[in-house]
């Protein structure tokens, strides 16, 4: 889900966000909207039912360390959908192998119409790693405009470095994605021509391997006759 039909002046204005929000300490335990049905917050967010219901909530991405799944794990899941990733939350873990199971999930939701939490435990690196990578390819930013526009609306979040190493090295990833989505596929009919024209070369070799020998002066053909070392007069024309 691509959104590349803004310009350079409106993409200016998502990376900067709402110039008028006082951040608050308190606002950590609490979510912000990212991008239009997109919100990222900690886990904490999501035990209210009620809070989740006066946002709209419909879809929930509860991203959590391994050893956390006995208290963070989804409270209501016949309210809403769900994705849980179980991940360990050091700088070794992969992200980037995990994240496009996300980000269909994230793209399904809001293509219906659907609005989405993503939160982890406390919602300051983990689950923003992953929201910061989504909107890079949403918007087709860079790595900094991305971890930028996330900042800019959710203060509190500090990537690990293992995690923003990986941010930087998904940048490289989706624009090459993008390229190659954008190369002109060769048609299927040219590489069709070209192995007929091989296989028309090839059985014109094989018919000179096997056509006989020719009299040139009469047309006719002349078969070669076994030539014996014993006579002398052998080679004589």
């Amino acid at each position: 889900m691509f959104n590349g039909n803004l310009t350079e002046e409106q993409l200016k204005n998502v990376i900067q966000g709402p110039g008028d929000v006082e951040w608050k300490y308190e606002m950590r335990r609490e979510c912000q909207e990212i991008l239009p049905g997109l919100l990222l917050g900690p886990f904490v967010a999501s035990k209210s039912l009620e809070t989740l219901r006066s946002l709209n909530i419909s879809h929930i991405v509860c991203i959590r360390d391994q050893k956390e799944a006995f208290s963070v794990k989804p409270r209501f899941p016949d309210q809403f959908m769900y994705l849980v990733l179980d991940v360990e939350d050091n700088e070794e873990q992969n992200l980037i192998r995990l994240f496009p199971s996300a980000k269909a999930f994230i793209d399904t939701a809001i293509a219906n119409g659907g609005r989405v939490l993503v939160h982890c435990n406390g919602g300051i690196s983990l689950s923003p790693s992953f929201v910061v990578m989504f909107v890079m390819q949403h918007y087709a930013l860079s790595w900094e405009d991305a971890l930028h526009m996330v900042q800019n609306r959710r203060y509190c979040i500090s990537p690990n470095g293992g995690f923003l190493t990986q941010i930087k090295e998904y940048e490289a990833i989706y624009r090459a994605n993008r390229a190659v989505s954008s190369y002109p596929a060769m048609p299927r009919n040219v590489s069709r021509r070209k192995r007929s024209d091989d296989d028309e070369e090839e059985e014109n070799r094989d018919d000179d391997r096997k056509r006989p020998l020719v009299d040139h002066t009469t047309h006719t053909y002349r078969p070669m006759m076994p030539v014996s070392v014993d006579d002398p007069y052998a080679m004589e024309t």
